[in-house]
């Protein structure tokens, strides 16, 4: 039985209409004075942080405490403000699973694997009224490494459930090959959805469970069935 669900967000969850990339650009711009700063840099899949540093190193930023610091104060700035211009909406069959899985007679706890930092991931979730959905998580600013957030997730899990989860009681929700390569790496079962920028076809050859279009081509029951 699936006792935990962790899903993504960005072309998971939501499509933010390109806010989280926005907002990093003006950082980059308003804040570093680099404009352009993040053009040929790959976001799909990565960790906000992981994002920074390669910032950083590419205009010769020295990556310190201090200075992620500065980057992520505002860009959770322009992120709120980016939100509210910028014509996003939550993905398709995303609402139903989550009013299907709560009705669930042993409901799984229900939490984020994400590499967006936890304040960020609460204004996009926030914007779309599903933060109140989710009782835990993995962000991106618990490690730089998604792989080890998996682990951090399945960790504070099995806390909040009072035992030690096994990868067959885990279920992972994600739309990159890097979120199943991270569900793998807790031997999580993995359902991908070809939402963002890989199809469902990209994504099979990657080996998850599950492959779909999205969410309204699978139900919560043929999972649980499974």
């Amino acid at each position: 039985m699936v006792r935990l669900v962790l899903f993504d967000i960005d072309g998971t969850l939501i499509a933010s209409g390109g806010a989280g990339e926005k907002a990093f650009a003006r950082v980059c711009a308003m804040e570093f004075k680099v404009p352009n700063g993040t053009e040929g840099i790959q976001f799909a899949g990565r960790t906000d942080v992981a994002i920074v540093r390669e910032f950083f190193t590419k205009y010769g930023i020295e990556p310190s405490q201090q200075n992620f610091q500065r980057f992520f104060d505002s860009y959770v700035f322009w992120l709120d403000h980016l939100l509210e211009q910028l014509a996003g909406k939550v993905l398709p069959g995303v609402d139903r699973w989550l009013q299907d899985l709560s009705e669930l007679r042993q409901p799984p706890l229900m939490g984020l694997l994400t590499g967006n930092v936890r304040l960020g991931a609460q204004i996009k979730l926030s914007h779309f009224k599903l933060w109140d959905h989710f009782r835990m998580g993995g962000f991106g600013d618990d490690n730089e490494d998604r792989n080890e957030i998996a682990r951090i997730a399945r960790d504070r899990g099995s806390d909040m459930l009072k035992r030690k989860l096994k990868g067959e009681e885990i279920l992972v929700i994600g739309d990159t090959p890097l979120d199943i390569a991270c569900g793998n790496a807790i031997e999580a079962k993995v359902l991908a959805v070809g939402t963002g920028k890989f199809t469902a076809h990209d994504l099979q050859k990657h080996k998850p469970a599950w492959a779909v279009g999205n969410l309204r081509e699978i139900e919560v029951r043929d999972i649980w069935g499974a």
